[in-house]
């Protein structure tokens, strides 16, 4: 799209009442932006199929908006756009009910064009969830997917953070503008800024200006949702957001994935419920692979499983993955007697081929 005509979307992507939906409207409607923002009455966003009040809001606020300006803010602040007339607008976001008239960006754009999956869950998460979400991250990026998530605390951060440290590609989907003091949460500006280092992608729907609010991230989630073949869900406690991207990736005609958890866990109760609703459920990135036809590449965690040093350590090993074992189940898993498990569990935690998560449960530690 030519400068021209880019920067009146960006003017009335500035209007709050303006929506996707509403954006549709107009841009079926109207031969170009550039003829709506000079020449459009009344009548003809009426016309257009929008209310009374739109169209007099629109009417009143683009006499407070200078195109070229916001144009220029963007520029300054080295955010790039694409509007759903686009070329480079991704394909697969096109397919949704409502997809965003416009997405801001910052970072390389054309990760929009790879094969992406989600991966979201609670901000509260724990040792299990936080090793999966790691472990799953590095395999999809050895496998050349790229991760979408929502730059959130908790299992989102794991998820950007390990396909960075795997060189992989990862998009993180904003509930605020791209400028530098909105990016939320604020602890994770650093993040951003890596994402974006390390060819990753950081995008939204919002203008320039625009602060979080709780209503904008069901509003992002349809995005993560949106942009991938699928949804993993790692942890998310009864009424987690996570469940949100879950629910648009189910109405999107998407798979969904889900970890399954400890059932006295908080946190698995919503992955937990997804499975008994129908989702996938998966423990590793072969699952995911497998069920979206993507040949898989290499199996990252083949390398990091830790080796046993001895007899022991292997038959402990034998009996120990993501889902954390109880020393008790251990206990009765090897045969071997406490004193006996209790100096070779202690030995491995050192060495780091084990964790304890507490309650006395132990995971491995893929590295």
């Amino acid at each position: 799209m030519n400068k021209n005509e880019l920067q009146y979307w960006v003017a009335l992507s500035q209007i709050d009442l303006l929506g996707a939906s509403k954006m549709k409207k107009l841009y079926s409607y109207f031969p170009d932006f550039s003829t709506l923002w000079h020449d459009a009455t009344y009548s003809d966003f009426i016309d257009a199929g929008l209310n009374d009040r739109t169209a007099e809001i629109i009417l009143n606020k683009k006499h407070q908006i200078n195109p070229e300006e916001e144009l220029t803010k963007l520029q300054t602040e080295n955010i790039g756009v694409v509007t759903i007339q686009d070329s480079d607008y991704p394909d697969i976001l096109r397919e949704i009910h409502n997809p965003p008239a416009l997405l801001y960006y910052k970072g390389n754009k054309t990760l929009f064009q790879t094969e992406c999956l989600a991966i979201v869950g609670t901000r509260n998460m724990t040792a299990y969830g936080q090793q999966i979400a790691h472990n799953i991250s590095q395999e999809l990026s050895a496998n050349q997917l790229t991760t979408v998530s929502g730059l959130a605390l908790g299992i989102d951060t794991i998820v950007h953070h390990s396909t960075i440290q795997a060189n992989g590609s990862t998009i993180a989907v904003l509930g605020s503008s791209l400028d530098q003091k909105n990016i939320y949460p604020s602890s994770n500006r650093s993040l951003a800024n890596n994402i974006i280092e390390k060819n990753g992608l950081i995008i939204s729907e919002f203008p320039l200006g625009t602060i979080p609010m709780r209503h904008h991230f069901p509003i992002r989630n349809r995005v993560i949702s949106g942009l991938s073949r699928g949804t993993l869900v790692i942890e998310a406690g009864e009424s987690s957001g996570a469940l949100i991207t879950a629910k648009y990736a189910l109405e999107q005609n998407r798979e969904v994935f889900a970890i399954p958890g400890n059932i006295t866990s908080p946190m698995s109760i919503g992955t937990n419920n997804l499975i008994k609703q129908g989702a996938t459920s998966v423990n590793q990135a072969e699952d995911i692979l497998e069920i979206l036809n993507l040949q898989s590449i290499s199996k990252a965690s083949d390398k990091n499983i830790p080796e046993g040093d001895n007899d022991q350590e292997k038959l402990i090993l034998a009996h120990l993955n993501f889902e954390p074992t109880h020393f008790n189940d251990l206990r009765k898993k090897t045969t071997l007697n406490p004193s006996q498990l209790n100096a070779a569990l202690s030995l491995m935690e050192l060495n780091g081929k084990i964790k304890n998560i507490g309650n006395n449960e132990y995971i491995i530690n893929y590295q």
